[in-house]
């Protein structure tokens, strides 16, 4: 039974963290073998089980110590089909990993009765998380139907779409949502300029994709990028009040430079917490914090020392 899809709890004042760089982690810091960034290819083993449920229960003490709210992403970024077959998973092997990690969520959220916990069911780009993809919105929407129907036979409360590059892509994935009930998270990533892949800026972005999908987003976010990336470029006006939620990079290097460096730059922690209180008056409706690439538990905590004023929410 899903819990808060009638009534996401992040859409009001509370503050709700998120985790970090789940991939960065495991295997800068945790030495995992991650072939292709899939974290999802963990839930096949009893030890890939207990490395994700030790990674995820790290972020949910520090939210449930300063009583705050948490987004519970799923690891299935790379569970669609084309990374899913190369890593030799056939349709049904990979339904069956998408169903096992919300499984795996909904038995952590167990654990944590005191705060509220959404799970989220997380859509990562069909092609790479760096590029703008060239198809159209119909077969985006076509192409992650799949995963989100999988979705749909399970408790998760929403589904995210996380670094999107692209406008159709995002159409597409808001449409296949809307098909199934679920409520949509878009999550865009930008370059250093602040804008998307394909060239928009994220407020011609969230605008088009709200115009195509009559608003159906529950609401939007920036991932993948750092905070000196983007705060510039903020949409204004109702447009700002979409964006609800950001998940940025502990490094100020563009995307190219993060893709040819063999090492992490997991950036200054207490800069990136102080990078947040300052997008926080420049975003009034941000309530939804969290890292991407590079970051962990340590960068989480900072935005939580320095956001924790926001109020607090039961988990009734």
């Amino acid at each position: 039974m899903r819990k808060y899809q009638e009534a996401l709890p992040q859409l009001g004042e509370a503050l709700f963290l998120t985790d970090g760089g789940l991939e960065t982690t495991l295997i800068f810091h945790n030495q995992v073998d991650l072939p292709l960034f899939a974290a999802f290819d963990l839930v096949k083993s009893a030890e890939g089980v207990e490395q994700l449920i030790s990674y995820y229960r790290r972020y949910l003490e520090i939210a449930q110590n300063a009583g705050l709210g948490f987004i519970l992403e799923s690891p299935t970024w790379r569970a669609n089909r084309d990374w899913g077959r190369r890593l030799g998973y056939t349709d049904e092997s990979l339904r069956k990993a998408n169903i096992d990690c919300i499984s795996l969520m909904e038995k952590i959220r167990s654990e944590y009765e005191h705060i509220p916990v959404v799970i989220s069911g997380c859509i990562g780009p069909r092609g790479d998380g760096y590029r703008a993809a060239t198809f159209d919105a119909q077969e985006a929407q076509a192409y992650h139907q799949e995963q989100i129907n999988t979705f749909s036979e399970t408790t998760v409360d929403l589904v995210s779409a996380v670094t999107m590059t692209n406008i159709n892509e995002a159409i597409g994935i808001a449409l296949a949502a809307k098909q199934c009930n679920l409520p949509v998270v878009i999550s865009f990533t930008v370059e250093t300029n602040g804008c998307l892949p394909s060239g928009e800026t994220i407020e011609q972005a969230i605008n088009l994709v709200d115009l195509a999908t009559e608003h159906y987003p529950a609401y939007y976010m920036i991932n993948c990028a750092h905070a000196t990336h983007f705060e510039d470029s903020l949409p204004i006006g109702k447009t700002q009040l979409r964006l609800k939620g950001v998940r940025a990079n502990a490094s100020k290097c563009s995307h190219q430079e993060l893709d040819e460096s063999p090492t992490l730059d997991d950036g200054n922690p207490e800069e990136f917490g102080y990078d947040y209180a300052r997008l926080k008056t420049r975003l009034t409706g941000l309530s939804v914090v969290g890292g991407c690439c590079g970051t962990d538990h340590r960068h989480i905590h900072k935005i939580c020392q320095t956001l924790s004023s926001k109020p607090q929410v039961s988990a009734n």
